[in-house]
């Protein structure tokens, strides 16, 4: 599995492509996992006088740092195929120009902060780097920062907008990246005042 989505392979196709892969990596593990526990169920059940007696968590605990490793890299790969949209976008209305650079310096931080992974000394997919626990942390606290402020600017274009059409250009524009938490949360204290 590992071989199949190494953390090199992962940055040089396109991300939408390494999220698939990563899918069907966790796909292909997850049913290896369950065919294990149906035969061993089948075995107990045709075998009652010589069931497996194998520790569950001795013979997957290599699968299972995999399979959350897969579960990290996946959310760094989801995470790059959305705030990469924010490369394009253009905020209109009368603050137009100074929220259009907010969210282009929301970006440049973005991509200085996916530069961790795509240098990393060390394959991002393999268990034994553990460094990668570290990187990733503060990937994703550098992300929660960038979400509050890139929620701030969509609340500020949402507030400047003076027609109908004009906010659903700006959800349209901003669409993938309103689905995550703290955005999604800010969006909806914005609602609810």
């Amino acid at each position: 599995a590992a071989t199949f989505v190494s953390g090199e392979q992962l940055f040089e196709m396109e991300p939408q492509d390494a999220v698939d892969s990563l899918k069907v990596c966790l796909k292909v593990s997850v049913t290896f996992k369950s065919t294990y526990f149906d035969y061993k169920a089948r075995a107990s059940t045709e075998c009652p006088s010589n069931p497996w007696r194998f520790q569950n968590s001795a013979l997957f605990s290599r699968l299972d740092s995999f399979l959350e490793r897969c579960h990290d890299v996946l959310d760094l790969m989801q995470t790059i195929v959305q705030f990469s949209k924010l490369e394009k976008i253009e905020v209109g209305g009368t603050k137009g120009k100074a929220l259009t650079s907010s969210v282009q310096q929301i970006y440049t931080e973005f991509l200085n902060a996916t530069t961790v992974f795509k240098n990393a000394p060390y394959d991002i997919m393999n268990v034994e780097h553990k460094q990668f626990d570290d990187d990733f942390y503060a990937f994703r606290c550098n992300i929660n920062e960038l979400e509050r402020r890139l929620a701030s600017v969509i609340v500020q274009a949402f507030d400047d907008s003076t027609t109908v059409l004009g906010c659903f250009k700006l959800f349209d524009s901003f669409e993938g990246l309103l689905e995550r938490e703290i955005i999604l949360s800010d969006l909806e204290k914005k609602n609810t005042d």
